[in-house]
């Protein structure tokens, strides 16, 4: 299984690799106000998926701390609740000790 995983890694490099070689061009992009910025295909392409990544995950922050803050909260009303639990197991009944001086 993890040859087949190197091989698939491998394959999506060379894919890769030769997308860039394949796309060594100048491109350019034009900006407000007559602005122009040149560079290489390959450098636009890898810029805008990672502003795009960027942006994803910036996008998702917000919703990783409710749901952080949600499982915080979960965890501990659990904790609250077993110790709650854990304290009446522990503490003898009356009862319990009027049996044992019966027994003796």
């Amino acid at each position: 299984m993890r040859v087949l995983i190197w091989l698939v890694r491998a394959a999506l490099f060379f894919t890769l690799l030769a997308f860039a070689l394949n796309n060594q061009h100048e491109a350019s992009i034009k900006w407000f106000f007559g602005q122009e910025w040149r560079a290489p295909m390959v450098f636009i392409v890898l810029g805008a998926f990672t502003l795009g990544c960027a942006f994803g995950v910036l996008a998702m922050v917000p919703s990783w701390w409710q749901h952080r803050r949600a499982a915080r909260h979960r965890r501990d009303d659990i904790e609250d609740d077993e110790s709650q639990n854990t304290r009446s197991i522990d503490t003898p009944l009356p009862s319990d000790s009027k049996l044992l001086q019966h027994e003796l």
